[in-house]
């Protein structure tokens, strides 16, 4: 019963394109334990992997504001003891910086990454083994093309994610959402009170660079256009700027909602349940691919060959400098619906 231990720390739309590698580890190995390393604030989505034995969160993004301070220290101490409490047949850095690295030095078990000429960072002493593989290859298929050099096959088969959507809404006690302080005697029915009666399309809007965003007129735009089908629509957002810019879409758009603030768990079901979803390049985006959903990817920035949506029900539109019109975008709806889901 081989192990293997996974390094995919950050960010949500890397982690999504790491669960493929999974699914295929399970197929070679049916019996394998997988664990992997991932960002406290993504865990949920290695959880959604049955394949998965056990997450490891790590904050490495609030270690280093505060690397020597007391409880810094004690939390990468018990990090330390449960990251090295198994040892591995392979170790699979796929994050390929020198923050992963750095973790699968202490892990216990032979190492594999990148070479220098696949990674961003030179970071060869840190591994036993590494590997070539290309970078003109979606992040999806480098992600899989390393762990199979490190584990002797070949990749087989098409992109498996490997998850299903959570039930939504969410049983209390699955319900990772922050609790709203404004109302805080609201019970849970009444927190989800908001869930449309009829099927519901999500709109991704946000994403951490402004100049990916898609224009605020083109989503009032196609949230109307999708209203006229019977679709309502529903705008998450993550921040004080994201939900001032759902309010904006939302404003005098009939059907179009824009919740409270959602955890990751909870939003995998909102998303995972819709009718659709169109989101800019965002993680968001990928995680509603990686669930089967009928989903479009809205490029406006850079460019989807390398990091688009990829899934059977996935259609990407736009690219760097090409800012797709509503038209484009449901064309682009209308053949991720025809798609054959896997």
């Amino acid at each position: 019963m081989p192990d293997f231990l996974l390094i995919k720390t950050s960010s949500l739309g890397d982690v999504v394109h790491n669960l493929p590698v999974v699914s295929d580890l399970r197929a070679a190995w049916p019996d394998a334990n997988v664990d992997w390393v991932v960002e406290a604030a993504f865990a949920a989505i290695a959880r959604l992997h049955p394949g998965v034995r056990r997450v490891l969160p790590v904050r490495l993004r609030q270690w280093r504001r505060r690397w020597f301070a007391a409880d810094t220290r004690a939390a990468r101490a018990q990090f330390d003891v449960q990251l090295r409490a198994a040892r591995y047949d392979a170790i699979i850095d796929t994050q390929g910086l020198l923050k992963s690295a750095l973790v699968a030095r202490r892990a216990r078990g032979p190492r594999h990454g990148l070479d220098w000429r696949s990674s961003r960072e030179p970071l060869r002493l840190f591994y036993d083994r590494v590997h070539a593989v290309p970078w003109d290859r979606h992040a999806v298929h480098r992600n899989r093309q390393l762990a199979a050099l490190a584990t002797a096959r070949r990749v087989v088969g098409g992109v498996d994610y490997g998850i299903v959507a959570p039930a939504f809404p969410p049983a209390e006690a699955d319900d990772d959402s922050p609790r709203i302080v404004e109302n805080p005697w609201l019970t849970h029915a009444e927190r989800f009170a908001w869930v449309p009666p009829t099927p519901w399309a999500v709109l991704l809007h946000a994403t951490s660079a402004d100049a990916k965003l898609w224009p605020v007129f083109q989503w009032k735009k196609l949230a109307s256009a999708l209203a006229a089908t019977g679709l309502a629509t529903v705008l998450p957002w993550g921040n004080a700027a994201e939900k001032a810019r759902a309010d904006t879409i939302a404003d005098r758009v009939k059907g179009t909602i824009v919740p409270p603030a959602l955890g990751l768990h909870t939003l995998a079901g909102l998303l995972g349940h819709a009718d659709c979803a169109i989101g800019v390049d965002t993680g968001l985006t990928h995680l509603a691919a990686a669930l089967g959903v009928p989903t479009v990817g809205v490029y406006v920035a850079t460019d989807p060959r390398a990091t688009g949506v990829l899934a059977a029900r996935a259609v990407n539109v736009g690219g760097k400098g090409e800012v797709p019109s509503v038209n484009d975008v449901l064309g682009a709806l209308a053949r991720a619906r025809a798609a054959v889901g896997t």
